[in-house]
């Protein structure tokens, strides 16, 4: 089965010690002025956790000189997403459902991204109302849980993202632009996803290997992405790619994205 999602409308429509610094859902990190600061949202891990990966990205970060944060399972809120933008993060890494929209069983040409939040019609009622919270489930027998969709990002989310650099690693994440044009209508100077289904197995390869080429490669972006796909590959059950958006971007490293 892939590791995809169809979202229903709401509304009638281990060995190694790794340090990570994890913070409860609500308590904002500390504000570190002049620090390079990183997270990882790691939505799917009280489902399918792999501390291999979170081993290996942290020490990929830190090695460049992030701080690196870790929000895991039930910590993935409503209001987690909302003030996401206010710590200060230079880079983002979504470990995290996301899929295409689906109402009676034909898609909407709309990308949504997983909370780990059960949803209920009584919570959030302004935000529902204004389709910036939609109900969302990964498929037949899984709870209901609040999906957040561009909308969300663009007028419910607080501040902005400072030129943050997003990497999606759920399905689909670009294969619309509507997410990606919403992060970056939030000022994330990139987003980096795929423009299909993927497996899980294989994003928890990928998506080290192009944050290897980001920081130790110190590549470009366009240059990461095609060396990712070059080296790894398109998901080999799927097909589906690695892009980038906004193009114009392509040509800047790491460095210059953050600064």
């Amino acid at each position: 089965m892939p590791w995809f999602a169809w979202l229903l409308i709401a509304l009638g429509i281990a060995g190694v010690v790794v340090f990570v610094r994890v913070y409860p859902m609500g308590e904002p990190s500390p504000d570190n002025v002049g620090e390079l600061r990183a997270v990882i949202v790691d939505q799917l891990s009280s489902m399918q956790e792999n501390e291999t990966f979170v081993t290996n990205v942290t020490q990929e970060l830190e090695d460049y000189g992030f701080e690196v944060d870790l929000y895991q399972g039930d910590d993935i809120t409503v209001d987690f997403y909302r003030r996401l933008p206010t710590h200060g993060y230079e880079l983002i890494i979504l470990r995290a459902h996301s899929g295409l929209l689906a109402e009676d069983g034909e898609v909407v040409m709309k990308t949504v991204l997983f909370t780990n939040e059960d949803y209920s019609g009584s919570k959030y009622v302004v935000e529902q109302l204004n389709d910036q919270l939609l109900m969302a489930r990964v498929g037949e027998g899984y709870p209901m849980v609040f999906g957040i969709p561009p909308e969300f990002i663009r007028e419910t989310m607080e501040r902005k993202f400072d030129d943050a650099v997003v990497i999606m690693m759920g399905c689909s994440g670009i294969l619309l632009t509507d997410l990606a044009e919403a992060f970056v209508d939030k000022d994330a100077s990139v987003y980096v996803a795929w423009n299909g289904s993927v497996e899980l197995y294989y994003v928890d390869e990928a998506t080290p290997y192009l944050l290897a080429q980001l920081c130790s490669g110190n590549l470009t972006i366009e240059e990461a992405v095609d060396a990712t796909m070059d080296v790894i590959g398109p998901d080999p059950q799927h097909g589906a790619g690695l892009r980038y958006y906004p193009s114009g971007n392509g040509d800047k490293k790491l460095e210059e994205l953050i600064k």
